[in-house]
């Protein structure tokens, strides 16, 4: 398996500063939150020097922005502007040489059956055209499942494999989100699934824990071919690392 960690560990660092630590701790793989100082409109408007990036043996994804963005939102103007964003992550991820990136399917905030499948066709209009953008810039563009709560959209693995069809994408699975479901495992028969999240919880609650900490059943990392170590601070990375080392084969 090749192992990364999302830069959320190690958020307000420099882009030198992650692959350096990347590669001195030997990691294969990093995931860039694209929030705050890293938004990707800013990146691109600053004219950041994407170039480092060519000078370390590190692959690269991005998690596009999400704090505030909707691909579901009844608003119009919410939707736009959400396509606009990922648009312009995947305008950086051919300018970094990143892989891929991973969004969000979006929620609802009135919970009623009439508003989530009008939401519904939202996301998959929102993602489809985003997924075209993708194909033309020769970037996999991945569709995250989310907890299992009523206002997420992919929050089984039933409707994750729904929209991955209909919006022709790849997918992330975050096994921490597949957790709260009570069958992870179903996640891990999905189909075109590009690579996965790794944390815990409680089986209820999306905490973010480091790995085996919580109630997931860590054999199931065993099915995992590249996998993104998401957790809050770099101590728990590593010690997540060494939780995955230790899965007997």
């Amino acid at each position: 398996m090749k192992i990364g960690f999302s830069t959320l560990a190690l958020f307000m660092g420099s882009f030198e500063e992650f692959l350096d630590i990347a590669t001195e701790d030997g990691f294969n793989l990093i995931e860039i939150l694209c929030e705050g100082p890293y938004w990707p409109r800013n990146m691109l408007n600053i004219g950041e020097n994407f170039e480092i990036f060519s000078s370390y043996d590190i692959d690269v994804f991005l998690h596009t922005p999400t704090i505030d963005l909707n691909p579901a939102s009844l608003n119009k103007g919410i939707r736009d502007e959400t396509l606009r964003q990922l648009k312009e992550t995947l305008d950086m991820a051919v300018k970094i040489g990143a892989k891929a990136i991973t969004t969000h399917p979006g929620l609802i905030h009135r919970l009623e059956d009439r508003v989530r499948n009008m939401a519904k066709s939202y996301s998959l209009e929102t993602l489809t055209e985003a997924n075209r953008y993708a194909e033309d810039v020769d970037v996999i563009f991945s569709v995250e499942n989310m907890p299992h709560r009523y206002a997420y959209f992919c929050n089984t693995a039933q409707e994750h494999a729904y929209f991955l069809d209909k919006c022709n994408c790849h997918g992330t699975v975050d096994l921490g989100h597949a957790n709260t479901t009570g069958d992870p495992e179903s996640f891990l028969k999905l189909e075109n699934i590009h690579y996965y999240h790794l944390n815990d919880n409680d089986g209820e609650k999306d905490q973010h824990l480091a790995l085996g900490q919580g109630t997931l059943d860590l054999k199931l990392i065993n099915m995992v071919d590249l996998g993104i170590i998401e957790l809050n601070n770099y101590e728990d990375v590593l010690k997540s690392r060494k939780v995955i080392l230790s899965l007997d084969k």
